[in-house]
């Protein structure tokens, strides 16, 4: 393993990520069963990177049932929050109870057989937004021009996984990215730098096509963007791990600005999750 040459900032945040542990059953649906990943395993991953913050998502795997994602956020302690899939059946007590855990959002992850139905979105963001939650989002970023209205239209915060999730790289001037770019000019839409190489045919180190994506969004509108490693890696391309290391020195690239690096990796997830505000 390498050492990262990018030197993170104090409150540094891996914005997603996922805990996989064989103790908790499967949900009906998962598409596999993927290797355990633990706790213990992802703090070496972040001592190496330097990252004291992270944000545990629910994972596909584990459908609507949180307990393995509420007990790695318990786990990893005050610098941890997470993100839930919940459905219009959850009561507020229930809303409340998983606010205390740390869950500071709902994943709508609208690709193969989806948890949640897109009638339920809208529902959603206003249930959840008394809580402080945000909606987190997932697509093929290819067609946000489909979705652009409904996805406008709600309430509350979005937050847009994988820098779009373009499940084939498109260039800046796609009707896609340029839907998300309008979603983002809004101010209430956010996107993970994150999971490059699922959707690249260009390939390590820099991931050029899809990078060439990830620096349009710093260049618009860097005070909505967020890092993340995607730890473990599931549905990796083509089955190759990502080396942790280069996907964080991605950042050097996307962002040579160290002002404006420190604030993707560490001021504005401190705004998004509330955590206390990172050191500028």
């Amino acid at each position: 393993m390498n050492t990262p040459r990018l030197k993170t900032p104090p409150g540094a945040c891996d914005c997603h990520m996922h805990i996989f542990d064989s103790r908790f059953p499967l949900a009906e649906k998962a598409r596999r069963k993927e290797a355990d990943a633990l706790v213990f395993e992802y703090h070496k991953v972040q001592q190496r990177l330097g990252l004291e913050r992270v944000v545990v998502v629910q994972p596909t795997a584990y459908g609507r049932d949180n307990r393995c994602t509420l007990e790695a956020i318990s786990e990893l302690g005050k610098g941890a929050r997470g993100i839930a899939v919940v459905d219009t059946s959850v009561t507020d007590a229930e809303l409340g109870r998983l606010t205390q855990g740390g869950i500071r959002g709902v994943r709508f992850r609208m690709l193969d057989q989806p948890e949640l139905p897109w009638e339920m979105l809208g529902e959603m963001a206003a249930r959840i937004a008394a809580f402080g939650w945000h909606i987190q989002f997932q697509m093929d970023g290819r067609y946000f021009e489909e979705r652009e209205d409904l996805l406008e239209r709600l309430p509350g915060t979005l937050v847009i996984e994988h820098i779009g999730k373009f499940l084939e790289p498109v260039p800046p001037d796609h009707p896609g990215f340029q839907s998300l770019a309008r979603l983002m000019d809004t101010g209430r839409c956010w996107v993970k730098l994150s999971g490059a190489y699922m959707m690249s045919k260009s390939g390590p180190p820099l991931y050029a096509d899809i990078g060439a994506l990830a620096k349009e969004l710093v260049k618009r509108a860097p005070e909505r963007l967020v890092w993340a490693s995607n730890w473990p890696h599931p549905m990796s391309r083509g089955g190759t791990m990502p080396d942790d290391e280069v996907l964080l020195d991605l950042m050097l690239d996307w962002a040579p600005d160290e002002k404006t690096r420190n604030r993707i990796l560490a001021i504005n997830p401190a705004q998004l999750y509330g955590f206390p505000p990172a050191a500028k």
